[in-house]
């Protein structure tokens, strides 16, 4: 059978053609120079942008992330049961309450305070002892209650056992302090109470303390 010199010329082109390799290689993107002026902050926009992909809430703008603490006791009702006042009155907020027993309240630690200026110009602290007065004070909101029949007039804070300071309090922190009723003795007035201050969670002062109710 005869075949046309066109059709066998084809045929021969295609068992001859070699391609080369290069021609079929995948073209790259030249490089490109990367400023570093703002590394710092791209490292961060770049962390925060991963940690927001692991964590929706994360998107979130940080001034609407966290909830406030709850409010039981607001200073109004705080100063309708203790009798201090300013400058000792050192308890802003009940944010737990169950009468009779137990308080979670709150003292905003502010460089306005009247203490910092001289504890210490140089490196503010709250006093350990104004720590231990501010936790005597929730106790008193939990004493001060007709649950356990404390008396306004006749209510002191007569000790404290087995306290411990545990890291410093500075201007900007929040102190969480909870008081806890653990004996009570009406016949004699005499109640002791289990204390704990918190700063973000952590231990900043702890100790046991006794109230004389005033009752006896």
């Amino acid at each position: 059978m005869a075949v046309s010199a066109s059709f066998a010329n084809s045929i021969l082109s295609i068992k001859t053609h070699r391609p080369n390799a290069l021609s079929t290689s995948l073209s790259l993107p030249k490089p490109t120079s990367v400023s570093t002026r703002n590394q710092k902050s791209t490292r961060f926009t770049t962390f925060c942008s991963l940690e927001a992909a692991k964590d929706p809430k994360l998107d979130v703008p940080i001034e609407k992330r966290y909830e406030a603490f709850p409010t039981v006791m607001d200073i109004n009702q705080i100063r309708e049961i203790l009798p201090h006042r300013f400058p000792f009155l050192l308890v802003d907020r009940v944010i737990e309450y169950n009468a009779g027993v137990s308080a979670v309240a709150i003292k905003n630690v502010t460089i306005n305070d009247n203490f910092f200026p001289g504890h210490f110009p140089e490196r503010p602290i709250m006093p350990g002892v104004l720590m231990v007065e501010a936790m005597a004070q929730v106790g008193g909101l939990v004493m001060l209650q007709p649950e356990v029949g404390g008396s306004r007039e006749n209510f002191f804070f007569a000790g404290i056992d087995k306290v411990r300071f545990r890291r410093p309090v500075i201007a900007g922190d929040t102190l969480v302090m909870r008081m806890t009723l653990i004996k009570l003795q009406k016949r004699f007035g005499i109640a002791k109470m289990e204390g704990k201050a918190y700063v973000g969670g952590e231990v900043v002062c702890e100790g046991e303390f006794l109230m004389a109710t005033g009752t006896g």
